[in-house]
């Protein structure tokens, strides 16, 4: 009999050389997974003198946001519970069988009773079952559908429907550094995506042999991660090299791979790899040491990480998404001035705003214009005006500095547009097409048949044309012809999108003087390299539609997006390029 120490790069481990965290290997590799031995840990079994807490449920829920779903739930509420003094949350995929499995009642008692974990709720939910019509149907079983799948509708489903109700009779924090997630296979791909999706709600995951494989797109989260901005979470994951290996991919390579993206961007993650396979013998072993690194130095909350290693990384250690202006409507089209001074419109106030000193401590806000014939996008001209899509009032129109308006184009839809130094192209979604226009107002299509053409910018040098398509996956490139016309028309911006639909709603694009491609979609800013990859995406500011994106100040390295009813600011290593300028050949990118 040999015994062979578990792959364990993670600290503190209490019982380092315990059977508990040793595998047992009888005989040669084709046999030992079957004879994979654990003991239980110490701390999953009851002690003498350490309250017990109470197990209530189960409990039905039907949920609005999986239609038709009926779903038992338990809780475990720790002796220790107070309704003065709100607790933390820990929620567990696959309801009480899983908590049982992990004896995760049992170890939670004797670590909140030994002051190694806070007193926490446990909330065991089972996936959603939609009742057959009949006794000689079958149910619709979701639990793939809920927890194989990318997108934050399960993190929805428990934030706006589930802990509301725990809520009405217990108090439980609100401060997400107090709410952890937990599962195993798919339920361990739903903790960790749900808590990515919301890190405003839940920053400690804890995943065994997690399924982040192809059955349902989740083999996708680990490049999100990587290209992603680093969120607040503490992620420990397990898994063993025997787990399955089947047509969805190979479980034990993709939690391999979950761990090397969460150490390139910077998260705080921690893993035990074992020998096991499936099954829940290696999680249940380990559990008691997992939630002490979970829970450890509560409660200091979670940092975040920062990623150093990317090949385009705009983002500066500190600096996050700060509030310039709010109270509005729906917030639109950011265009920069000569002197850094950035204007936005208010699509449903009908007015254009400019912010003084976007750069500075105290940026001003203060209206331009009003009465703007429901403008849309913006942009400054070589001849220093400011140019606008008036989309109601289906006209192009350029004001002075004192804000007196001329009309350039009538009788014309018209969305998004940029202003080169020869002309203008706009986007005209009705009519799915794309015009220019002289400053002298001659008017040309330049192309049409995109399903939603939408924002659209040129690329330093003026060579090249980027259009968004509202409704696919794809920014388009064009080359610029000497007369204004578009040539080589191909799908060239490879966008990420969400599980809940096929549509990017990619809106507003910048470029900045490097001719790496801004933008703002519904997953947030994605930012693709001259080639056209994502190689960042800075997630949105608020959940709201970020609808467009632009640069500021004296440097052009203040990023500004707006988002919703407001617009918000962000320094950025990098120098947004302007197209009123003469044309600045970019250097030659990383093929």
């Amino acid at each position: 009999m040999t015994a062979i120490l578990l792959h364990c790069h993670w600290a503190p481990l209490r019982y380092l050389m315990s059977l508990a965290s040793i595998v047992t290997i009888v005989g040669f590799a084709p046999s030992y997974a079957q004879d994979e031995v654990y003991e239980v840990h110490p701390d999953s079994v009851r002690k003498q003198g350490v309250p017990e807490g109470k197990l209530i449920g189960p409990l039905e829920w039907s949920s609005t946001l999986y239609p038709g779903t009926k779903r038992n739930y338990h809780m475990y509420i720790p002796a220790q519970y107070s309704a003065d003094r709100p607790a933390c949350l820990f929620v567990v995929q696959d309801g009480l069988n899983r908590a049982n499995e992990w004896k995760l009642p049992v170890v939670m008692d004797n670590l909140i009773h030994a002051k190694e974990m806070p007193v926490t709720i446990g909330l065991f939910v089972e996936p959603g079952v939609v009742p057959a019509p009949n006794s000689d149907g079958q149910p619709r079983f979701n639990r793939s559908f809920e927890y194989d799948g990318l997108g934050d509708r399960y993190a929805r489903f428990l934030i706006e429907e589930l802990i509301p109700e725990v809520k009405k009779q217990y108090a439980i924090s609100d401060d997400p550094n107090d709410r952890g997630l937990a599962g195993a296979s798919s339920g361990g791909i739903c903790a960790l995506n749900a808590a990515w999706e919301r890190p405003d709600q839940f920053r400690r995951v804890l995943s065994t042999i997690g399924t982040f494989v192809g059955l349902r797109g989740a083999d996708q989260l680990s490049t999100l991660i990587r290209k992603t901005e680093p969120k607040p979470l503490r992620v420990f994951l397990q898994d063993g090299d025997r787990d399955l290996n089947i047509y969805a991919g190979d479980w034990y390579i993709a939690n391999l791979q979950m761990r090397s993206a969460l150490e390139y961007s910077g998260y705080e993650v921690n893993h035990v790899w074992g020998h096991g396979g499936h099954n829940g013998k290696q999680g249940a072993a380990i559990l008691p040491d997992a939630l002490r690194w979970l829970w450890k130095d509560h409660p200091q909350p979670i940092a975040k990480g920062f990623q150093k290693a990317a090949r385009v990384n705009v983002l500066i250690p500190g600096q996050e998404w700060e509030l310039v202006s709010e109270g509005h409507k729906f917030t639109e089209g950011p265009a920069i001035d000569r002197d850094g001074n950035v204007y936005f419109v208010d699509v449903g106030t009908n007015e254009i705003f400019k912010i003084t000193g976007i750069d500075g401590d105290r940026p001003e806000v203060k209206r331009f214009v009003d009465n703007t014939g429901g403008a849309s996008g913006l942009g400054l001209g070589p001849d220093g005006k400011l140019y606008a899509c008036q989309y109601n009032g289906k006209k192009i129109v350029r004001y002075d500095a004192a804000g007196h308006e001329e009309v350039l184009l009538s009788d014309s839809t018209c969305n998004d547009l940029v202003v080169t130094m020869k002309g203008i192209y706009f986007t005209d979604p009705a009519n799915k097409r794309i015009q220019y226009l002289t400053f002298d107002g001659k008017k040309r299509e330049v192309d049409s048949g995109l399903a939603a053409p939408n924002g659209l910018v040129v690329s330093p040098d003026q060579t090249l044309l980027h259009v968004a398509d509202s409704d696919g996956r794809f920014t388009y490139s064009y080359t610029i012809q000497d007369d204004g016309s578009l040539a080589n028309r191909q799908e060239y911006g490879h966008l990420h999108i969400t599980d809940a639909s096929s549509k990017t709603q990619a809106d507003g694009m910048k470029t900045d003087v490097n001719g790496n491609l801004y933008v703002a979609t519904s997953i947030g800013l994605q930012i693709l390299d001259p080639l056209g990859r994502v190689n960042q995406i800075l997630p949105k500011p608020q959940n709201a539609f970020l609808s467009n994106v632009g640069f500021g100040g004296k440097d052009r390295n203040i990023l500004v997006v707006t988002c919703g009813d407001k617009v918000y600011r962000r320094k950025v290593n990098a120098r947004g390029n302007v197209s009123w300028e003469a044309p600045i050949k970019p250097p030659k990118p990383g093929l």
